[in-house]
């Protein structure tokens, strides 16, 4: 019976329902095309193509778990890699650790910029970064123009980084290597144990969350609410500007609207993973794995037959049933709440 129980709680936490969707869509998909996952190519993208929006996600989490919203991501995110770009013009041979600190550093920046005005103004984050993505992707298209940075500006370093592998093949299937761990992927899995740890361990973590449930009350508890939402910014801004310098490894190619829709694809991901849109909960590792979701979805639809229309139709639908799940979730959680005092 103690067993049956744990399994019916582990079915019940929102990772592990996300987990078991992403299996049967893979399974699906292989059942309608084989070698559409399971090959070579296949599993690596499968490995490789979520990681950008993982790390993009962990920080729009962070902000929408403090109860706003940043609509910029996107933009902050082509901007970085136009500057890591930039950067690659000027110094061919740069290594890549400093283009990464450079890509987070400047990210950051903008970051700092949103939480400052967030603070300035004393309105939501949603209005302040519906200006500001204009604003950084004006800056973008004005900086890029109708230039185009192309794979031969990059150093070799920072582009065999984007394809190359850190962890060797240790598993393999047939022809297929189903060990092959890529290296952008590693660093995103790096970046969510950080990012984990951080939420869950350290204090200003959990005051996030303490900000985001309760923002009145934390403030009279004393917590320093507009210097904590002014650090989620931050942290988001940085996560954005490490997946714009992803982007550049991955694609060594970078135009004016790169990042263009990244946004949305990263606040569904957070929503799809239950962090809550009201702010207060949730968890980094519910929007990594929704990252995961939303990318094998994107990739898997076109080969069960659907439309483009279509496929957008199906993300939209999952986060609306995410937001109206975790609200008949949290309406029950507050009847039951108030029959114990009741009892009591």
């Amino acid at each position: 019976m103690e067993k049956q129980n744990f399994f019916v709680r582990l079915i019940k936490q929102r990772e592990v329902s996300i987990l078991i969707v992403f299996v049967a869509l893979v399974i699906v998909t292989t059942m309608v095309q084989p070698t559409f996952f399971f090959s070579s190519d296949g599993w690596r993208a499968l490995l490789l193509d979520p990681a950008i929006y993982v790390v993009l996600a962990i920080g729009e989490a962070v902000v929408i778990i403090t109860k706003s919203v940043d609509l910029s991501v996107g933009s902050t995110m082509g901007l970085c890699a136009w500057a890591v770009g930039t950067a690659y013009l000027n110094w061919h041979d740069m290594p890549p650790a400093l283009a990464f600190a450079l890509g987070i550093g400047f990210g950051a920046f903008l970051g700092f910029v949103n939480g400052a005005l967030v603070g300035i103004a004393k309105v939501p984050g949603m209005v302040i970064t519906l200006g500001t993505m204009y604003i950084f992707r004006g800056i973008d298209i004005l900086w890029a123009g109708s230039a185009r940075i192309n794979p031969k500006d990059f150093g070799d370093d920072f582009k065999n980084l984007g394809n190359s592998r850190l962890i060797p093949d240790w598993i393999i299937v047939g022809d297929v290597k189903m060990g092959s761990l890529p290296t952008l992927t590693l660093i995103a899995v790096i970046v969510l144990v950080i990012a984990a740890w951080y939420m869950r361990n350290i204090r200003t973590g959990r005051a996030l969350y303490a900000i985001g449930s309760a923002p009145q009350a934390a403030e009279l508890y004393g917590l320093p609410y507009r210097k904590l939402s002014f650090l989620a910014f931050v942290i988001c801004g940085a996560t954005a500007g490490m997946a714009g310098t992803m982007f550049a490894a991955r694609y060594a190619t970078i135009i004016s609207t790169a990042g263009n829709g990244y946004e949305m694809q990263a606040i569904g991901a957070a929503v799809i993973g239950g962090v809550a849109i009201v702010g207060g909960s949730g968890t980094i590792l519910g929007a990594a794995v929704g990252a995961l979701l939303l990318t094998t979805i994107n990739a898997a639809l076109p080969i069960l037959g659907l439309p483009s229309l279509w496929q957008k139709a199906v993300v939209g639908a999952l986060i609306i049933g995410a937001i109206v799940l975790d609200r008949v979730l949290a309406s029950r959680n507050e009847r039951r709440l108030v029959a114990e005092r009741m009892a009591s």
